[in-house]
């Protein structure tokens, strides 16, 4: 917890003992039966934190214990503008008074935090809206996820100079729709339900947005970022996964899930192969982040909860998903539709079982595969994910491979593999064997 959130504290026990003069209307039947709905949402403790809160925030606003002014609100939560300033109108119930009342910031957070899901929604939904003027433009957006990437992501985050927040602003936008006709406009705007399923794709997002009233804290929902590990041989710029990818993907994980994640495999240092890329990643149990960028300039990917293992039909959970990076950030998690998750064939034989490493679909038509030669896949349409194409062009020409170990809090880090051919380099790992069907040959 930061020193300001511990002198935030720190006030607000000292004013509490003010707490009946400052707010008598809320110890007494409140004539604002909105109020009086709102209060039921939380526990007794629950609203003296709040408060607490509120005369804390109230003090350092200079108002006698009477009202927060913008300025302290969006400092104490993080809230950068247009966003903040948004935040502020909403949660003041758009007088324009610049005041924001014990009553203001408890039916605020009733509804935000503690109402039902189409409640939330759409109150974030007339959030975005930063220009007030019911009009979800692309323009609303553009300011909302500038402000979102300045927030989370800070200059030293994207010093490597690979884009500008608003490059990264830009690949969330590509996956938004605008679909309803605004009167004397030519350019549509996003209805309510293209904003719900806008959220539906992009989850990082979704998270974000729906935590700007708690108090502010490195690991808050929608704000952790993975930290990502990476030999010292391998050059930062060679790398396809940046913080900002790794946000997004992130989005769809839980937060133990965001601590860590370790490069296992990159085809431009270990070679274009199959059997490299199963013998780095063959140790390891844990979920893996497995990232294509293709010959189109198109990056995209998979999250596998179970660890790559020789099988000759799919296998896999629920928690599985695909991912798109770039030019359009998207995830798409599992439909129920079917159970063919994860597909890992080695070495076998036959037409019908084709070697390689894919998610969703069926053989031969999977949401995402790469063959077991590694310099060729496809990806199409698929059920198992409702993920459209993922590149360009259903075939695909992988450029380069990367795959990430998603490592468990608390977990160790892998030590730095040793080169060799990979029978020599497995020569004691059964597990590797038996996953490429070579166990009694070794014998």
């Amino acid at each position: 917890m930061s020193i300001y959130i511990k002198e935030t504290e720190r006030q607000g026990n000292r004013f509490k003992d003010q707490s009946k003069q400052a707010m008598g209307n809320a110890q007494s039947p409140p004539a604002d039966s909105r109020f009086a709905s709102a209060s039921r949402a939380f526990t007794k403790n629950e609203l003296e934190n709040l408060r607490s809160l509120f005369l804390s925030l109230a003090a350092q606003s200079q108002t006698n214990g009477h009202f927060i002014t913008p300025s302290v609100f969006k400092t104490y939560f993080g809230h950068r503008d247009p966003l903040g300033d948004r935040m502020f109108d909403l949660v003041s119930q758009q007088r324009k008074d610049q005041r924001l009342t014990f009553h203001d910031l408890v039916i605020a957070k009733a509804t935000y935090e503690k109402g039902s899901k189409d409640e939330i929604e759409e109150f974030i939904y007339h959030l975005v809206d930063v220009s007030g003027d019911d009009i979800l433009g692309r323009s609303d957006l553009k300011s909302v996820l500038s402000a979102m990437c300045e927030t989370i992501f800070s200059e030293k985050d994207t010093e490597l100079g690979l884009s500008s927040h608003k490059d990264i602003a830009d690949i969330f936008l590509n996956a938004a729709t605008f679909s309803k006709h605004v009167d004397g406009s030519a350019e549509k705007s996003m209805s309510f339900e293209d904003f719900r399923n806008w959220c539906t794709l992009l989850p990082s997002v979704r998270k974000f947005l729906g935590s700007l009233l708690m108090p502010p804290d490195p690991g808050k929902l929608g704000s952790q970022v993975p930290c990502l590990l990476h030999q010292e041989s391998v050059d930062p710029n060679t790398i396809l996964l940046r913080k900002e990818y790794a946000w997004h993907i992130g989005g769809a994980l839980s937060q133990p899930e965001l601590e860590e994640w370790e490069l296992l495999y990159h085809s431009a240092y270990d070679g274009q192969s199959f059997n490299t890329f199963l013998g780095n990643i063959s140790n390891d149990d844990g979920p893996t982040v497995l990232i294509i960028m293709d010959k189109e300039g198109h990056i995209y990917g998979g999250y596998a909860s179970k660890r790559w293992e020789r099988h000759g039909d799919f296998y896999g959970d629920m928690k599985s998903f695909l991912f798109q990076l770039y030019p359009k950030a998207s995830t798409f998690r599992p439909s129920g539709a079917n159970k063919n998750i994860q597909w890992c064939a080695v070495n076998f034989s036959s037409e019908d079982i084709p070697n390689g490493i894919g998610f969703g679909g069926r053989v031969n038509h999977f949401g995402l595969f790469l063959s077991a030669t590694f310099d060729q896949g496809h990806t199409f349409n698929c059920t198992t994910f409702s993920s459209p194409c993922l590149s360009k062009t259903s075939q695909i020409c992988p450029e380069v491979i990367e795959c990430w170990r998603v490592v468990p809090k608390g977990a160790q880090r892998r030590h730095n593999a040793v080169k060799g051919t990979v029978l020599e380099r497995f020569k004691e790992d059964r597990h590797m064997l038996n996953m490429v069907g070579l166990a009694n040959s070794s014998e």
